[in-house]
């Protein structure tokens, strides 16, 4: 699953569509949690995480979200910019 971005100990990754399945999603990472977020509407979709980590994820994935929502179409994976 290729790693896309990590951020204050958060780790946001997204599998190959071919091994996974709708809606259009990315797997979050920070400790022991671990959550799935559905990239239409930002909502944590399976799992969950502290609520100010939720925050910075849905913060992260706000201002990257037509590139994470390309990213997902054209399995073109790369590294996005973290929240600084």
């Amino acid at each position: 699953m290729p790693e896309i971005c990590r951020f204050y100990g958060i780790i946001i990754r997204m599998f190959l569509i071919d091994k996974e399945h709708p809606p259009r999603h990315i797997h979050v990472k920070f400790g022991e949690y671990v959550a799935v977020m559905e990239l239409d509407n930002l909502n944590i979709v399976e799992g969950n995480l502290p609520i100010r980590c939720g925050q910075l994820v849905r913060e992260w994935a706000k201002l990257h979200q037509k590139e994470l929502i390309e990213m997902w179409n054209t399995q073109n994976f790369h590294r996005i910019e973290p929240l600084e």
